[in-house]
């Protein structure tokens, strides 16, 4: 029982001790047990053997950490014994008290062990503060010397100093004081002076020293803010700084529609040292996108105003004063418009410039190697990709503005003049975008599209129609224009002489004589073909002033295509009498028909007379034709100027040409005598047919009273045209009007090589299309054929044949014995072949005869002459050989004259003839196998032949017979 007490008191002591402080806990254990139980062999036991189960066991030790309860780290007014008191159950047992305590003591035990090793673990710490804390200690010693020192000084100086030297320093104290106040009152005169200085700095512009002095003076303000009416001028200055930057402002607009690189870099400093550079850039912007729009406003304003006078127009938007833009001034209007977006736009780009110009001038004076302040390069990078961005923004709001324009008025009765002159101003605005911001200008084009579909419709109708009218009234006479004439010195082709000059023709010829473009712009690949800028482009050549609105647009050149037709005695040409010159040549060149289609106000004929020589080398065409290229020109401005209708338009162009050609081919091929199978081959035929299916109208007989498409499938159509009644076809004196079938398909041969000469900036136009390939093809290049179908109306009437056959029919070709005389139809034949000679020559005077239509015209009647003497021989229903050598004498005596009139060579159909009169003296076996093969002979020659061949020899005649049948049955399927 004793041992018990004496073990639960000593269980009370530990547990008072650990639980006052476990952080305190002595390094030595010994030191914390009660002196009762050092010898207690039962307490050292136990102890040892929980030193052993838990020396080497840290996850028991954390058990047994965790295990403590809470309530003896919670105060330390926490009192142990009575906690484990009051835990003691009302009857009391040993072993679970013995239990309690042993638990106890390991959790002594382990709290110990902890405390230990935290210790140790600060031990490094714990030295290194304790040397700290003695350094303190001696810096301490030092301090109290140094105080001590002092005074001990102090008292010495008490001692020694009297009054006098004490009020010497109070004086001067005062005067320092008084210093600082009367610097401080002429800082304070100063501010209150600053304003009218800031204002005269403000008018002149120099907006970087104003603002430099507004930040002075509002930092010597905070410093005298102690002062009552420095707290007053405080509040003054800060409404003179936004006065300040409200003419900053003003003036940054300034810039919108007049750059000045000084102006602009002042306004720059300013805002660079209000720190506020982003927002002075956020600031033009707007003030740009302003700009656009009240100019705009403005001039459209101002031509709306003049013509109605109203007062009520500011209260209009902008898309009905161009609404109520006239007709008059529409064109006016639009190129003062693109001026006034042209001066913003080059502001901008001159805005830009000055920013690359400024970054380079940084770059070049700093270095590369420098560190560059983050926020001036954040800065810079700001402002670069706000300009670039600005670009495209600016560019869209001119689309708009002018588009909105565009789309305000109906074009659609303008004259070609004018619409052209739209076109231009809007393709050159266009033109100016893409230099602008590299943009296509969908919205502008997409406008004017819309505007010039609705145009070219009823303007190429009336060109066709026009066209017609020309072509009735036509008299087919030669114009007198220059040798060395081309399309290019029309006034319609004058604002794309640059680009066509300068395009790579395909070997094509520009004139009649086969003059090839040789030009060194040809021949360069770098060379912007298809482009009407100048070099540098239009920033850079109205860089200061002007714009590119201002020349090439409305400028008139005169002309000088016309050869000079002199009034003086001497005649048209410098070089001959007038004996030899047609009237119709001696005299001025009018045409009453067609007005001033060639002789209009802008030609200039030349001073120097044209020779004969000059005159046969000039070539052929009409006034027609001059006025077909002028269209074509007018066509060609508007497929270069808007490209989107460009395929529509290039169609319509060669419409021109398919009905010229038509209209050609119908005036003079009308009344052939001769069937006209030989004379076409099958791609003339293929175009012709092409032609009158697509283009021109049919009878109106050949509708149905009920067809109602009638008016929807002719409205792009045209009548067929009818030759004037002034062009005499049937006078044999001329030949039956060679000298206006001659001027009639050289013009077209003419206007044909002219729009070859075109046929590759036409199709870059086209983009690629195989429609100009088709009408190149089959249609321009077959317009030379045209010569066979016309010109065989002449050869075929220059000769009575049907006179020459009766002549041969009277002809006794039964005679026993050779002639040596010829026949009299041959010297018939030859006396009119000699007068169409001299009728030919007599023509030529009057027009230049091509040696083509030379060589044509005896092919012709070569060919006509030959079929007359072979028809003529197969009239004969008898023959004997001396009727053979006739034959033959009078072919050979015609040969032999024929010879002697013409130059030309070979004679065409001289072997059909001697064929035919050869085939005479062949045996009857070999007739067979000879008429098999010559099929080029009618059935009814061939049955001639046969007949007077085989006339003793009834059966063989018969036979041939059948087979000449059986051939032309077969022919004819």
């Amino acid at each position: 029982m004793d041992d018990f007490k004496h073990k639960f008191f000593f269980f009370i002591n530990k547990q008072v001790v650990h639980s006052r402080s476990p952080a305190v806990v002595s390094l030595n254990e010994e030191a914390v047990r009660p002196p009762t139980e050092e010898g207690n062999p039962l307490h050292r036991e136990s102890q040892l053997e929980t030193r052993k189960t838990h020396e080497h066991d840290p996850l028991a030790d954390q058990d047994i950490l965790e295990s403590i309860e809470p309530e003896f780290f919670n105060s330390e007014s926490f009192d142990p014994c009575n906690h484990e008191l009051k835990k003691l159950p009302a009857k009391l047992e040993c072993d679970a008290i013995e239990r309690d305590f042993q638990k106890l003591q390991q959790q002594q035990l382990v709290v110990s062990k902890k405390v230990l090793q935290l210790i140790l673990q600060k031990h490094t710490t714990f030295n290194e503060e304790f040397a700290r804390i003695l350094e303190v200690q001696e810096e301490l010693k030092t301090t109290l010397c140094v105080c001590k020192k002092g005074r001990s000084d102090l008292n010495l100086a008490k001692r020694q100093f009297t009054t006098a030297s004490l009020g010497i320093l109070a004086n001067y104290r005062k005067r320092q004081v008084v210093q600082g106040l009367l610097h401080s009152l002429n800082t304070i005169k100063t501010l209150q002076r600053t304003e009218e200085r800031l204002q005269e700095l403000l008018s002149e512009g120099n907006y970087p020293r104003a603002i430099g002095l507004l930040l002075e003076c509002q930092s010597a303000a905070a410093t005298y803010r102690h002062f009552t009416c420095v707290a007053a001028l405080s509040g003054k200055l800060q409404d003179t700084l936004e006065m300040a930057e409200e003419q900053l402002d003003q003036a940054l607009a300034k810039v919108c529609s007049h750059f000045d690189a000084d102006h602009y870099s002042k306004v720059q400093a300013a805002y660079r040292l209000l720190g506020k550079t982003q927002m002075a850039m956020d600031q033009l912007h707007m003030h740009f996108a302003s700009a656009i729009h009240n100019a705009t406003f403005s001039v459209v304003h101002g031509y709306v105003e003049l013509c109605s006078g109203g007062s009520t127009l500011y209260k209009k938007q902008f898309k009905q004063l161009c609404e109520s833009v006239t007709a008059e001034s529409f064109i006016p209007c639009l190129v003062d418009l693109c001026k006034a977006l042209w001066g913003i736009m080059r502001s901008y780009h001159q805005v830009i410039s000055w920013h690359q110009r400024n970054d380079l001038e940084k770059l070049s004076a700093d270095g590369v190697s420098e560190l560059v302040d983050f926020e001036a390069s954040f800065n810079k990078q700001y402002v670069k990709q706000k300009l670039g961005n600005g670009l495209v923004r600016i560019w869209h709001d001119v689309q708009a503005r002018v588009s909105a324009y565009l789309l305000g008025s109906d074009l659609a009765l303008y004259k070609s003049d004018d619409f052209l002159q739209v076109l231009r101003v809007v393709h050159r605005l266009i033109e100016v975008g893409e230099e602008f911001c590299g943009s296509k200008s969908e919205e502008l084009q997409n406008s004017i599209k819309k505007q010039s579909s609705n145009y070219f419709c009823n303007y190429h109708r009336n060109c066709l129609e026009e066209l017609r009218i020309f072509l009735e009234n036509e008299s087919w006479q030669m114009c007198p224009v220059k040798p060395d004439f081309t399309l290019l010195q029309l006034q319609e082709f004058r604002s794309l002489r640059h680009v066509l000059k300068s395009w790579k023709p395909r070997g094509d010829c520009l004139n009649g004589d086969q003059t090839t473009m040789t030009s060194p712009e040809c021949s360069s690949s770098n060379h912007s073909q298809d482009s009407s800028s100048v070099t540098g482009g239009y920033f850079a050549r109205y860089s200061e002033a002007g714009s590119p609105f201002d020349l090439g647009l409305d400028e008139v050149q005169e002309e000088d295509i016309l050869a000079n037709i002199g009034d003086e005695p001497s005649g048209y040409f410098s070089d001959e009498s007038d004996e030899d010159i047609p009237d119709e040549l001696k005299s001025d060149f009018v045409d009453e028909n067609v007005g001033d289609t060639v002789s209009n106000k802008h030609s200039k004929p030349s001073s120097k007379k044209m020779s004969r020589r000059e005159f046969v080398k000039a070539p052929i065409l009409t006034n027609t034709t001059v006025t077909v290229l002028r269209q074509c020109g007018k066509y060609l401005q508007m497929s270069h100027l808007l490209r989107p209708i460009a395929c529509e338009v290039i169609i319509c162009m060669s419409q021109l040409f398919d009905y010229y050609l038509y209209a050609v081919h119908t005036f003079f091929t009308a009344d052939l005598p001769v069937t006209s199978h030989s004379l076409y081959n099958l791609k003339l035929q293929a175009s012709l047919k092409r032609i009158q299916d697509n283009l021109i109208l049919p009878d109106p007989s050949q509708f149905a009273e009920s067809d109602l498409d009638q008016s929807e499938r002719t409205k792009d159509k045209v009548p067929q045209p009818h030759i004037s009644p002034v062009v005499d076809l049937t006078q044999q004196e001329t030949l039956h009007g060679l000298a206006e079938r001659v001027v009639a398909v050289e013009s077209v041969i003419f206007l044909a090589k002219q729009l070859e000469f075109l046929q590759s900036y036409l199709e870059h136009l086209q983009g690629g299309s195989s429609f100009l390939q088709q009408f190149f093809s089959q249609t321009v290049a077959v317009t030379g054929e045209l010569c066979h179908p016309v010109y065989m109306h002449v050869s075929a009437y220059a000769v009575d044949f049907k006179g020459i056959l009766s002549l041969m029919a009277k002809v006794n070709w039964e005679v026993k014995e050779v002639m040596s005389q010829h026949s009299h139809y041959v010297d018939i034949l030859l006396r009119e072949l000699q007068i169409f000679s001299m009728r030919l020559e007599e023509v030529a005077m009057r027009v230049p005869i091509p040696r083509e239509v030379y060589v044509i015209l005896w092919q012709s009647i070569f060919h006509l002459t030959c079929s007359t003497f072979v028809e003529g021989f197969s009239n004969a229903k008898k023959c004997s050989n001396g009727g053979r050598g006739l034959m033959q004498l009078d072919f050979i005596q015609f040969l032999s004259k024929l010879e002697k009139l013409t130059s030309v060579r070979p004679i065409r159909g001289r072997d059909y003839v001697e064929n035919y009169v050869k085939a005479y003296y062949l045996p009857e076996a070999a007739l067979e196998s000879w008429v098999r093969e010559h099929n080029e002979y009618s059935c009814k020659q061939l049955l001639a032949l046969v007949s007077c061949v085989c006339q003793n020899n009834k059966k063989t005649r018969q036979r041939l017979i059948a087979l000449i049948e059986d051939m032309e049955k077969v022919g004819s399927r």
